[in-house]
């Protein structure tokens, strides 16, 4: 199919066959159009995803629950998904795609509102600090209680539960759940239905790029979502209905939470606007043979007609019925699933993205705990380095394939070696470690010697044994031997002056030995080692970003052209659905469950239990984060063995194919001109005679 001008482009209304349809403008208009329309759609839920996994620590510390259920939560997007791709993909194939993609668009707008609600059903935020407790007590200011049930260290004083009668059993974070799978299935149609659409519509040569536009905007989306998750990180999540200088925390402190429903509302209302232009593109629009057809005489029409489509383009059937479409499901989707490359294709995709997820979704919070960063900064540097590199990285993937005209196996090749290359890269981040801050009782023995501990008992010491302190309470306070200590009460601090950040706690007697010492609120700041490996640690995962996503565009189109043209849709949203159940909902709940046993002390919820995380071992941490990740890229490569040598007999097969139809179709021309070669003879010969014998009866005559 040749490219074609602007001025040469027909556009109809509804089908493309319908003869009474009426032009409406340029099929080119329209086919940019609905690209634009396509990258907004793909813009909004990108930001409204990235801005998912950028407030997990703030709704894990807003409901108090661990990072595997925060897994549960991110994933139930793809449960919704799970519940319906195979039938949009199949049946939104043979029906009018844009309008479907638009209703889709709506059903993720109410979704993420829904996501925003509990915190106006939710009461405010309270938070474990000993400085409220202090305050709302009328026996002793002081953080060291003393008491004759103190006679026995670790058992936790009853803190009063005020509020907690009138407390719903029904968790807040169900919202949460039950909005993010409308957005899941929401979403269902945009990817599958809006990507067959272009390679329908788009001549082969600019195919690739289209879609590496697409993709590209879909990775611009994060940078935006991360931002408007680093901003609203900074906001107090009461923020307007609670006086700040009432509030003894900071954005550093594992107990803040940021305003995280706010970026969920401007979300909703920005993937609402993305369903609008949909409702206003046709449902298909004319090829270039259907354009011949109405300006060639009748015999070019007819020679036309009988010409195959392109090797990859694929006219939908207009007038199938809904039943016949129905019964023919499960024998294509059998077909499908009996192609060896394309199932060896999806076995690779799902193990590698079961490590980018895994990666992606914890990386922010990784960020936090291992180099001590805040919610807002980790976000930020999410959205305005680590992102654009990827986004870069899909564009120039496409490019590159146009420029090189990458066959599939080329573009196979190519995606294998990028992603290869960055998984040496990422062996890198091993080295780059960090010490874990310095917690009497949990990281340091409270005489400053290093001895990780998981037991809560650790915390009881001689130097607070006359207290009566909780040991699952986390309020620490930073003592001037610049060791953190879970609470004023266990660093021994008998009086304290100020009030709010402002509080200092003085008479520590676990702080120095002469009991004189000082301690602030909140953790020390002694993070010097993390200073200096951080930017190394940013830099290396902008390459090792850059490097992987350059093969994104490549594997994509890889997926499109391994596969009969019939069979394009079905084959995306298969794909999308195998993604999506084996990768998208399992991988962030187990690598949130494998994060948990690295926790070091749980908070403790207002009306009892186990909360959130406060501090985790971080060399723990890194070392089942990143070695779950590469596990699992490595597996994925060992698959990639038996999936080049079945592609390189596959095309060595249709090769051979393609040899045998060139001969037959040229021995049946040859064949032709044979026989109208004998068949003029045959009337020469015949004309020859006829003037003979006319010339023999004249002679007689």
């Amino acid at each position: 199919m040749e490219d074609r001008s602007e001025e040469d482009c027909v556009q109809e209304n509804g089908r493309s066959d319908e003869t009474n349809s009426k032009p409406s403008g340029s099929p080119c208009t329209s086919l940019k159009m609905f690209l634009v329309a396509l990258s907004f759609a793909y813009f909004a839920k990108a930001l409204s995803g990235s801005y998912m996994k950028s407030t997990i620590t703030q709704l894990e510390r807003r409901f108090d629950i661990p990072s595997y259920l925060i897994g549960v939560i991110d994933g139930s997007f793809e449960i919704g998904n799970l519940l319906v791709i195979a039938f949009v993909s199949y049946f939104g194939a043979k029906l009018h795609r844009p309008k479907i993609i638009s209703l889709g668009c709506l059903l993720m707008s109410f979704g993420t509102f829904i996501i925003a609600l509990p915190h106006f059903i939710i009461g405010r935020y309270e938070f474990e600090t000993s400085v409220r407790w202090m305050m709302n007590s009328t026996h002793n200011s002081s953080p060291c209680q003393g008491d004759s049930a103190g006679d026995q260290p670790g058992i936790s004083p009853q803190v009063p539960s005020t509020g907690c009668e009138g407390e719903s059993n029904l968790s807040m974070w169900i919202y949460v759940l039950l909005g993010n799978v409308l957005r899941g299935i929401g979403e269902t149609p945009v990817q599958p239905l809006g990507i067959s659409y272009i390679d329908d519509f788009a001549t082969e040569e600019n195919a690739a790029l289209y879609v590496g536009c697409v993709q590209t905007i879909s990775v611009v989306g994060p940078v935006f979502g991360y931002l408007l998750g680093s901003l609203c990180a900074k906001i107090y999540v009461d923020i307007g209905f609670v006086k700040m200088d009432t509030i003894t925390i900071t954005p550093a402190d594992a107990r803040w939470v940021g305003a995280w429903w706010l970026g969920y509302l401007i979300a909703g209302v920005i993937t609402l606007l993305s369903a609008i232009p949909f409702w206003f593109l046709p449902r298909s629009l004319p090829t270039a043979g259907s354009r011949v057809q109405k300006m060639g005489t009748q015999e070019e029409a007819s020679f036309i007609k009988d010409t195959p489509h392109p090797k990859y383009k694929y006219q939908a059937e207009e007038h199938s019925s809904f039943v016949e479409m129905a019964k023919d499901f499960l024998p294509t989707l059998r077909t499908l699933l009996g192609h060896p490359v394309y199932v060896i294709y999806l076995c690779v995709v799902v193990i590698q993205l079961n490590s980018l997820i895994g990666m992606v979704t914890y990386k922010p919070k990784y960020i936090e705990q291992h180099f001590r960063q805040s919610a807002s900064k980790a976000n930020f540097l999410m959205g305005v380095i680590n992102i654009p590199a990827v986004a870069l990285g899909m564009f120039s993937g496409g490019l590159l394939m146009k420029r090189l005209k990458l066959n599939i196996m080329g573009a196979a090749k190519f995606a294998f070696c990028t992603s290869l290359i960055g998984y040496v890269l990422s062996m890198f981040f091993f080295t780059m470690s960090c010490e874990n801050a310095k917690v009497a009782g949990v990281t340091v023995s409270y005489s400053n010697v290093d001895s990780v501990s998981y037991d809560k008992h650790s915390l009881f010491m001689p130097c607070n044994s006359d207290c009566f302190c909780s040991s699952s309470e986390w309020d620490p306070v930073c003592g001037q031997n610049g060791i953190t200590y879970v609470s004023p009460c266990l660093a021994g601090c008998n009086t304290s002056t100020g009030s709010g950040k402002n509080t200092v706690f003085s008479n520590c007697s676990c702080v120095g030995v002469t009991g004189n010492f000082t301690a602030g609120t909140g953790q020390c700041l002694n993070k010097e080692d993390c200073d200096r490996m951080f930017p190394y640690f940013l830099a290396l995962s902008v390459i090792t970003s850059f490097i992987i996503s350059l093969g994104g565009t490549p594997g994509y189109m890889f997926l499109i052209r391994c596969i009969k043209p019939q069979l394009k849709s079905l084959a995306l949203g298969f794909h999308a659905l195998a993604t999506r159940t084996l990768a998208g909902i399992p991988a962030p709940i187990y690598f949130g469950a494998i994060i948990d046993t690295t926790c070091l002390k749980w908070g403790q919820k207002r009306c009892g239990g186990i909360g959130a995380c406060r501090i985790y071992n971080t060399s723990a941490y890194r070392i089942a984060y990143l070695g779950l990740t590469l596990s699992l890229r490595t597996v994925s490569f060992i698959i990639c063995i038996p999936g080049f040598i079945l592609l390189s007999r596959q095309l060595k097969e249709e090769e051979k194919k393609s040899v045998l139809h060139g001969a037959l179709t040229n021995g049946g021309t040859e064949l032709e001109v044979l026989r109208k070669e004998e068949f003029v003879v045959l009337n020469s010969d015949q004309a020859m005679h006829t003037a003979d014998n006319s010339t023999d009866r004249h002679t007689q005559l």
